[in-house]
């Protein structure tokens, strides 16, 4: 009878089993589509972030050949971030392929990879959505473990308070395009002299609805846009004050059998900035004797 030592065979080195992975799509997740964080790979398991502020100030007017103002140095500060580890194991045991295989068939080692790459498939999946909870925390400053404990504080890390604004959209005679513009300012104050490409909102379903169905929303759209408002803006999105508004959609129970908690609260939105640069992933080795040292990998 012919004998087979599948776990030899070259579908199950270390290399094939991270191209299976790769080779899966990305599990959808509207941040990760959107590109707002470059992601690269980096060699360490430590990323050191630098910052560098500079401060404007007027100039006081001098005789001519006098020594004048001096201009003081800017500050530079460096942070260290060490990446999580974030790992999952699968097994595939003997009962799963028990009695699949016909008598001399070879045909065993097809189906075990079947499993195996439904195996990596599913931590895959896990991954994904984790990889996205993490980037919608970073967006509010506050990034949570599986378990609810916090990785990472940037209000904390960086030295900033959290800002919050009020569109009061309960109220009728709001005029939400000031308060939308009111908004920005407070995240412009912050940007300084650096540069937004765009701005967009991801708001819960119940202030994304509040939003569409304002009154002076509405009005605003009654002649132009009409139509706009009678379609689901959800996904799609709409833009107003300069703001592209789209419902989050997203939800997970950070541990078997916890209540699932919403990415976004249902009646809160957070406005974002887009900056290039601003938002980044970094992916470090994985803990292989292989991977020392090498640029990790998603």
């Amino acid at each position: 009878m012919p004998s087979l030592d599948i776990f030899t065979d070259d579908a199950f080195t270390m290399t094939s089993l991270t191209d299976a992975i790769n080779k899966r799509p990305y599990m959808p997740g509207r941040i990760g589509q959107l590109g707002l964080f470059q992601a690269r790979g980096i060699t360490t398991t430590t990323l050191w972030v630098e910052e560098k502020s500079g401060v404007l100030s007027l100039v006081q007017t001098s005789a001519r050949g006098s020594g004048g103002g001096s201009v003081g140095r800017n500050t530079r500060t460096g942070r260290s971030f060490r990446v999580p580890h974030l790992q999952q194991n699968g097994t595939v045991v003997a009962d799963e392929v028990q009695n699949i295989r016909a008598f001399g068939s070879e045909s065993v080692t097809e189906t075990v990879q079947d499993l195996v790459n439904e195996r990596n498939g599913e931590m895959q999946d896990n991954i994904a959505v984790t990889q996205e909870y993490h980037r919608m925390g970073a967006i509010q400053g506050l990034v949570l473990d599986a378990d609810g404990s916090t990785l990472f504080n940037l209000f904390t890390e960086f030295g900033v308070s959290q800002q919050t604004h009020d569109i009061a959209l309960g109220t009728s005679t709001t005029l939400v395009r000031s308060r939308i513009v009111a908004a920005k300012r407070l995240a412009e104050a912050e940007l300084g002299g650096v540069m937004v490409t765009d701005w967009r909102a991801f708001c819960g379903k119940n202030w994304f609805d509040a939003l569409v169905d304002h009154a002076t929303v509405v009005e605003a759209y009654k002649y132009q846009q009409g139509q706009q408002l009678q379609n689901d803006l959800r996904e799609t999105g709409f833009s107003y004050g300069g703001v592209v508004f789209e419902e989050y959609r997203g939800s997970v129970a950070p541990q078997a059998g916890g209540a699932a908690v919403n990415f976004v609260h249902d009646d809160q939105a957070w406005l974002v900035p887009i900056v290039p640069g601003m938002f980044v992933t970094r992916f470090a080795p994985a803990d292989y004797e292989e991977t020392v040292n090498t640029m990790g990998l998603p």
